[in-house]
Formats: structure tokens, C-alpha cells, sequence
């Protein structure tokens, strides 16, 4: 994959599949672009801003589970295997396995190159000795792994919720992809989100300093920078709502007033209160994720939460498939 580097202000080639993808996300009715697209550097800082604040309650959630439960999780994966983690991001949680599992090897994936190695340079000093070998892809593809661990037992890592920020079909197209890259026999520890009352749930996502607001406006910035677009960003505002008939928070960039402005030459027009889907991030009963873990080829071993109940980690495995129970 092509990735925009940013040199002394210049935008370098545009990724292909961002322009595309944008170019048809203004086209298609209801508009909508893919949320990886989030994630350029700037998009990366301010998520992992987004993760302190206080309305954000699934990090810290989060990291209180797998902070208790690691001892578990290494005694049911048992020592040696290679840990691969998929949109590792800053790898923040990440040394609460590592700590506890013994790994062969660390994979970090993620679409941010720039970060990616930052991040993995990081654990690389803080775990010396352990093998650290960072992938810059786009997990929503087929991944190839490293050779180095082509022989390992492997342990997946998907935590953050990130499964939720997919329609169930493409969450379950994920989790076979991610069955066939780590093979059977792998186990995979997934965090997700739990359903509860809207008015957390909304504030989690439109917080009171506008961190959120910045990180979803930040996509038109992108757009303007690497694909020489002319969008308005002062005529934009970000909004976060709950669609309670699919459990989930949809993020959307709404425009304030009629607009007119081209992408790479393409022309697009918007009037008043149309809106850009930027992402979801659909919540799950235990129930709920369970029946999406079978679907995508996992069996759940343990389930976890807070003391809260707001947030869930499962352990699942990857069983051979089998046409009975």
C-alpha cells in the first residue's frame, strides 16, 4: 500500500484507495467514508488524545481487565506464542501481555507507518531481547506475517473495540481473515464494547473539549492536503448519535450551511444539515459478541468485565471448522 508521507509541508502521492474511497463516499447516497481513513498521523494523535479523556470510558475499562487478567490469559495460552496485534496504534495496553505471556515474537500492524515504528521502537527498548516485527498494512486486507514467525503457536490482539466500528458483515469477514492469517489452533483476545445507557455512550464520543470534534474534522483536513480538495472545514461540525435499532454510535461530519467544493477537480455540492457517515462503533451484549465471535470462526474460552459491566475481553480460540456441533 502507498502511504502520503508529509515533507516539509508537500503531500507526497496520495494513496489510491483513499481517493478512492473518498471520491465514491461523496458520490454514494447516504454519503460515508470508511473510518480507517481516521488514521493519518494527526488522526492517530489525537485518538490516542481521545483515549485520556474523561468521558472516554473504554480504555480505561479496558486496561483495568487486562491489567487482572493476564496472569489468566498466559496460563490459558500457554508460553511461546507469537503475539500479533492488529491497529496497534500507540501499543499502550500492549505491555500488560507482553509482561504476562512470554512471547516469541510481537507483530504489530497498522495502517500509520510513522506511528507504527515509533510505537514499536518503544516496546522494542522496553522488552529487550524480544523479537519486534512491525507490519504497515491495512488490517481489513489479508495480511501476510513475518516468516520469522511462520512456525509459532500465535495469540491475536484486537483491543479498543475496534471490531465495533464495522457493520457485523464486514466484523465477521474480519474475524475469518483473521483465522486464516494466524491459522488454527490461535487464540485471539478481543475487546468489546457493552451496551448501555445512551447519554455515556454519547458523551464518550462528542467530549466537552472537542477532542472527538477535531479527530472527526481532521478527515476533511486530510482530504484538502493529500488530495488537493477545497472543502470549507469552518462550514463542518462534527456530530456523534446513538441508533439504538443497531447499537450503535454513528459519527458524522454535518455541513452548517449549502456548500460547494471539488476533490482532486471532481465537484460536490451539500445543502444544509446533509451529513458525511465517518464511523460507527456498534455495542454488544455478552450474547451479542459471542454469536459474532462463532460466525467469524472463533470459539470463546473466557469472557471478562469491569466492575461496571461496561466493557467485555474475550479469549477466544480458532477451532477446526466442523459442519455439526
Amino acid at each position: 500500500m502507498l502511504k502520503p508521507e508529509i515533507e516539509d509541508g508537500q503531500a507526497s502521492l496520495a494513496d489510491p484507495a483513499f481517493r478512492a474511497d473518498v471520491l465514491r463516499g461523496f458520490e454514494i447516497r447516504p454519503r460515508a467514508i470508511p473510518a480507517r481513513w481516521f488514521y493519518d498521523r494527526r488522526g492517530s494523535e489525537l485518538f490516542e488524545a481521545i483515549t485520556d479523556l474523561p468521558e472516554y470510558y473504554p480504555t480505561r475499562a479496558e486496561t483495568a481487565i487486562l491489567r487482572r487478567i493476564a496472569p489468566e490469559v498466559a496460563k490459558l495460552a500457554g508460553p511461546g506464542r507469537a503475539v500479533v496485534e492488529f491497529g496497534s496504534g500507540s501499543s499502550m495496553k500492549t505491555p500488560l501481555v507482553l509482561a504476562a505471556v512470554a512471547p516469541a515474537a510481537y507483530v504489530p500492524i497498522d495502517i500509520s507507518g510513522d506511528f507504527l515504528r515509533e510505537s514499536s521502537a518503544a516496546l522494542a527498548s522496553a522488552f529487550p531481547g524480544l523479537a519486534v516485527l512491525p507490519v504497515e498494512g491495512d488490517f481489513m486486507k489479508p495480511i501476510a506475517l513475518p516468516n520469522e514467525i511462520a512456525d509459532a503457536p500465535k495469540l491475536g490482539f484486537f483491543p479498543g473495540s475496534t471490531i465495533g466500528n464495522m457493520v457485523p458483515h464486514s466484523s465477521v469477514d474480519l474475524l475469518r481473515a483473521m483465522k486464516a492469517s494466524l491459522g488454527e489452533g490461535a487464540m485471539l483476545l478481543i475487546g468489546m464494547d457493552r451496551i448501555k445507557d445512551a447519554s455515556i455512550l454519547t458523551a464518550a464520543y462528542d467530549d466537552a473539549a472537542g477532542v472527538t470534534a477535531a479527530f472527526n474534522l481532521n478527515l476533511l483536513e486530510r482530504i484538502n492536503r493529500e488530495l488537493g480538495g477545497t472543502i470549507p472545514l469552518d462550514r463542518f461540525r462534527h456530530v456523534a448519535r446513538w441508533n439504538d435499532d443497531r447499537a450503535r454510535i454513528e459519527m458524522h461530519l454535518e455541513a452548517q450551511s449549502d456548500v460547494d467544493f471539488t476533490i482532486e477537480g471532481h465537484a460536490f455540492s451539500m445543502a444544509t444539515g446533509d451529513t458525511v457517515h465517518t464511523e460507527n462503533s456498534h455495542k454488544y451484549g455478552l450474547r451479542d459478541a459471542r454469536i459474532l465471535l462463532r460466525s467469524g470462526g472463533w470459539t470463546p474460552i473466557a469472557d471478562w468485565t469491569d466492575e461496571d459491566e461496561q466493557f467485555a475481553v474475550i479469549l477466544a480460540e480458532a477451532q477446526p471448522s466442523r459442519l455439526a456441533p
